[in-house]
């Protein structure tokens, strides 16, 4: 396991039983290094949406529990905002929830001579998912998809 992929979940293990105990989703963590600081970002939802109250309370909760569990971070950033309208699709539970909805799937291989697909999540199966695109149905395998976000309007 990478350095990166190491410290994304000791942040995980860290938020998430606060995001638990407020009631938050924590949708994607991302950890960005850069020249001069690091950052970490948090993307959180809850029934409702998030409200900037909600962002600058976990920002200051969670800055406090990094600091104190998490070794060898550096010097960071914490950003915590809403997922926004381009929420990020990672668990099956995202996709059901979401069924009906416009999506973009990017893939790691080729299907039908294309990576990326935008269409209607129409079937969430065990394994796959499937698409309208343009009129055709597309399957995708859940561990061909290398990413998935809603596509809005």
């Amino acid at each position: 396991m990478k350095d990166t992929d190491r410290l994304i979940e000791e942040i995980k293990q860290v938020a998430q039983p606060l995001c638990h105990a407020e009631n938050f989703e924590l949708v994607h963590l991302e950890y960005v290094k850069g020249e001069r600081e690091n950052i970490v970002r948090l993307f959180l939802d809850k029934p409702g949406g998030i409200t900037l109250d909600d962002c600058i309370y976990v920002s200051r909760q969670l800055g406090d529990l990094i600091d104190v569990h998490i070794e060898n971070i550096g010097s960071y950033r914490l950003e915590v905002s809403s997922p926004g309208p381009n929420r990020p699709l990672n668990k099956k539970e995202d996709f059901l929830r979401f069924k009906g909805e416009r999506v973009k799937i990017q893939t790691k291989e080729l299907i039908d001579n294309k990576k990326k697909f935008t269409g209607i999540l129409e079937i969430i199966n065990d394994d796959s998912v499937i698409i309208a695109v343009d009129g055709q149905k597309v399957e995708i395998k859940d561990n061909a998809i290398s990413k998935a976000i809603l596509a809005g309007q």
